[in-house]
């Protein structure tokens, strides 16, 4: 199928022979994302620089073989909990849910075949008011240990100029937990252009975060100002200012790896504005999510080799992943991510872009 603002190709194929399509949704002035149904991800975003110059701004891979061979996360629908859960288990009215620990002694990003090892079905694509495509997949009670039956949907819509929503949506037949986020690694001079993200300047509408243990899992006790830290990020900084100062927090995280508390509420409000110096792209990200995690890509080490067959090396991107809490499910002091049977699981992240 193509239309003026709808493409879609063969991408790769699984070694059950399934192929592997990806489906390019575009907008003005060359704007345009790339998804693919594996994983539900996103596997490329071009936009334009000050001088109109389109480039693509994720990580990832140019083939499906990537994808495959190394799981990295890039673009990726996280589910079903993004972030850690310590010690692989909770309790969920009154029983235990044991997961699979596959982060130290920690479940992460859903275990080790979560939702960004799975082959998601479309099930809508349409360029009436804006080109959208609809993904689906159904997860079954007890994979990955999480109980309840859960169908979950993602929608990638390309709106105005230069702007991708998201939206997530999933219903569960029992009592669950549930937490999406999309995990793209972002660098605002271009995938492939060489540049660090230690320029960029970041804002994060946000007063306190939550410092970590060794392990990454936020320590007992509220969460801390940010205020006279090196997690301040109230105005624009660039990132490089203070990531290297002698913090407690910096050290275990090797870096920021850290969830920024939002203001409450359910209603999409601006989260975080990202500025590159030399391309002048701009990226604003709104959500109704209570959490942004803010990772500095301190644990790309060069074993990977991304787009154009460059090696993703430390502070090569960075990750801005809208999602609840870690750990909350252990956390009744946290807002909640339970998820009941009649109620709709509904989250949303809207990346717009500019330039300056």
């Amino acid at each position: 199928m193509t239309s003026a603002g709808i493409a879609r190709a063969p991408f790769g194929t699984l070694q059950d022979g399934t192929v592997v399509e990806r489906v390019t949704l575009r907008g003005e002035h060359g704007f345009e994302a790339a998804i693919l149904p594996f994983g539900a991800a996103l596997q490329a975003l071009l936009t334009p620089d000050r001088d109109g110059h389109c480039d693509d701004i994720v990580l990832g891979h140019d083939e499906l073989d990537g994808y495959l061979a190394q799981r990295k996360f890039f673009g990726a629908t996280i589910g079903r909990y993004a972030n850690r859960i310590a010690g692989g288990r909770f309790v969920l009215d009154g029983e235990t849910v044991k997961l699979e620990a596959n982060n130290g002694p920690n479940a992460l990003h859903g275990g080790p075949q979560g939702f960004d090892r799975k082959l998601w079905r479309i099930v809508e694509l349409s360029d009436d008011a804006a080109p959208t495509l609809v993904l689906e997949r159904e997860s079954p009670h007890g994979e990955e240990g999480y109980p309840g039956h859960l169908t979950t949907r993602v929608t990638y819509r390309v709106r105005g100029p230069m702007e991708l929503a998201v939206a997530y949506e999933a219903t569960t037949d029992r009592p669950t937990c549930l937490n999406l986020t999309n995990h793209s690694f972002f660098n605002l001079e271009g995938a492939r252009s060489g540049g660090q993200i230690l320029d960029h300047r970041l804002t994060i509408a946000s007063d306190h975060f939550l410092a970590v243990d060794a392990t990454a899992i936020p320590l007992p006790g509220p969460p801390r100002p940010v205020d006279g830290t090196p997690f301040d990020f109230r105005k624009p900084t660039a990132i490089g200012a203070r990531i290297r100062m002698d913090d407690e927090q910096l050290r275990l995280g090797r870096g920021y790896d850290h969830n920024f508390c939002l203001a409450s509420g359910t209603s999409v409000r601006l989260a975080a504005r990202l500025e590159a110096p030399n391309s002048g792209r701009v990226m604003e990200l709104f959500t109704d999510q209570p959490g942004l995690q803010f990772y500095s890509g301190n644990f790309l080490d060069g074993s990977t080799a991304g787009k154009g067959d460059r090696l993703c090396r430390q502070s090569d991107a960075l990750c801005l992943e809208p999602h609840a809490w870690p750990d909350t499910p252990n956390r009744p002091d946290f807002p909640s991510a339970r998820l009941d049977p009649g109620q709709i699981y509904r989250r949303s992240i809207v990346y717009r872009f500019s330039t300056v």
